[in-house]
């Protein structure tokens, strides 16, 4: 009997896509690492709770929001359900999809604001701000580019460099200029609410030796911790949309204030939801078992692994225990341009193929390492043919045939290789170790040449010339019951990579319930379904449509 350990609940969170377009592949990479692990912790009986949320406020909002002729509210409403729309597509299996834009996020933000503001670690400084004359505002970060103080790159946003990963002031950029209006900013003078990061470095330390944070990411915050923290520079000027800070009429909160409490806030949207707005305080209180997992790209670590943590601790509340990081979506090897017509939407991908073709892709290439993953065309339809099609639907195709015609759909009550079972099941525990740590491209390939080796079985059996000799039937069925249950254990295998492919499976099996432990007992002496195709080989012309939008 294979052993699991004690029900564990958990809290998962991807980075918090924004409402002012369309998502795009990167984010469908993103959520579907982290839905995987989230179908892999349910699939293994632990409570696991994945909650997510439209990043509703900033500067971009508002000024999209002024090009449609529309109110922000009315902009970020729109996206929001576009966007719960391509995740549902997706078959990203969030338990509750909220927005930062809520009541629950603010009244969290005001809180934990004021809790830190109490242990004397909100400062009230004079900063220096680029200005825009033309449209009488000061500039976010997002709305300057120049050239990175740090490194000379160019075209970098005025907080952090995308080639060093830097963080620094706008002002520190060279050679600023406004790119709502393409002038150069003048320098202007405001009263900003700082968090005093710089005296929070011990506890920044001690989170990161305690947490799960992979080693190429551990280094990089190594490197940020040697040098100098700078405080957190936490307000912005109106015009702005957002939260207002408590006790100022023209000063808000930062987005990234706001933002990752939106985690929370979903949270306690869900637990509102279901009757279990009690639970909220014992899962975040400081001691809670519960553990909180965040999925995020490289881009935003700094936030996540230096503000964030800090941030709840000195709100007195759960820290998160682990932050999963990965690397950016190329296309063909090349950075996705719409431009140069290097460039797949989610919602065109959707219309040409079925997103667990894409699941499957990405979790082929997905680890615990940080590079960025291309999505080669070539490679994507080889792949998928070859692993999905040839190597998994092909097991059940083979024998099927026997079983619904020669048998009426009834497997036999005992398998003619349980050794070989056997063998499928005890791999069962490392790949359940892979998924949990996050090896998903391992994983994977572990999985396919455990079909391969139930295809080197039927082949060596050869199901299709004992038939043809009577008195062959009993030892046919059970050849082909044990295919079809070497079948069900690796469907239940890829569950949390393709649940549309492995739902058709499952129609087949006629076992719609199931769990990881279910590895653990064939299915013997009952009836399957006629089979139907599970998955449909990828062609040329799918391929090239994906490219003509």
């Amino acid at each position: 009997m294979t052993q699991y350990s004690e029900k564990r609940s958990i809290l998962v969170t991807s980075a918090l896509p924004y409402a002012n377009a369309p998502l795009h592949l990167g984010h469908i990479l993103e959520h579907t690492q982290t839905d995987i692990w989230v179908r892999f912790q349910k699939l293994t009986g632990n409570d696991c709770v994945y909650v997510c949320a439209d990043d509703a406020h900033g500067t971009p909002i508002m000024l999209k929001a002024e090009e449609l002729k529309i109110t922000p509210e009315e902009l970020i409403g729109q996206v929001f359900e576009d966007h719960k729309k391509t995740f549902k597509e997706y078959r990203i299996s969030h338990d509750n999809f909220h927005t930062t834009h809520s009541e629950e996020n603010r009244e969290l933000s005001e809180s934990i604001y004021n809790s830190i503001d109490s242990k004397g670690l909100i400062e009230k400084k004079l900063i220096n701000q680029l200005f825009d004359t033309s449209r009488e505002m000061f500039l976010s970060d997002r709305y300057v580019k120049g050239q990175c103080p740090e490194c000379g790159a160019i075209d970098q946003y005025g907080d952090n460099c995308e080639k060093c990963s830097a963080t620094y002031s706008a002002i520190d950029l060279q050679n600023p200029i406004s790119v709502l209006t393409g002038t150069e900013p003048i320098i202007k003078e405001s009263e900003h609410m700082f968090f005093k990061l710089s005296d929070l470095k011990d506890q920044i330390i001690d989170w990161l030796d305690r947490s799960n944070i992979q080693e190429p990411v551990r280094n990089k915050l190594n490197e940020w911790l040697d040098g100098e923290l700078k405080d957190w520079d936490i307000s912005r000027d109106a015009p702005y949309f957002g939260f207002k800070i408590p006790g100022y009429e023209d000063k808000y909160f930062y987005v990234w204030l706001d933002a990752p409490i939106g985690y929370l806030a979903s949270h306690l949207n869900y637990l509102k939801q279901t009757n279990q707005e009690s639970l909220f305080e014992d899962y975040w209180k400081p001691d809670s078992t519960s553990e909180v997992f965040h999925f995020i790209g490289k881009d935003i670590m700094y936030f996540h692994t230096l503000f964030f943590p800090v941030m709840l601790a000195n709100a007195n509340l759960k820290t998160p225990d682990g932050v999963f990081v990965h690397g950016f979506l190329t296309l063909n090897g090349e950075k996705m341009s719409k431009s140069r017509g290097n460039f797949i939407s989610a919602e065109d991908y959707i219309k040409n193929l079925d997103p667990d073709y894409l699941r499957y892709f990405f979790a082929s290439k997905l680890g615990t390492g940080v590079d960025d993953i291309d999505l080669n065309l070539e490679d994507f339809k080889q792949k998928n043919n070859s692993d999905l099609v040839n190597k998994y639907a092909n097991i059940a195709s083979r024998s099927a045939k026997f079983i619904n015609k020669n048998f009426d759909g009834r497997l036999s009550s005992h398998l003619d290789t349980p050794e070989l079972y056997e063998e499928f099941k005890e791999a069962a525990k490392d790949i359940a170790n892979l998924y949990e740590r996050l090896e998903f491209s391992k994983a994977s390939r572990e999985i396919m040449s455990l079909a391969d080796k139930a295809n080197q079985y039927v082949d060596s059996k050869q199901p299709w010339i004992l038939i043809k000799e009577n008195g062959n039937e009993d030892l046919v069925q059970s050849i082909c019951t044990t295919s079809v249950n070497l079948f069900r254990v690796l469907t239940i295998m890829l569950m949390p990579i393709i649940p549309g492919f492995t739902k058709n499976a499952l129609e087949f099996l006629n076992d719609e319930e199931l769990s990881w432990q279910d590895i653990d007992s064939p299915l013997l002496d009952c009836n399957v379904e006629d089979f139907k195709a599970i998955i449909t080989r990828i062609d040329d012309s799918q391929i090239n449509k994906l490219l003509e939008n």
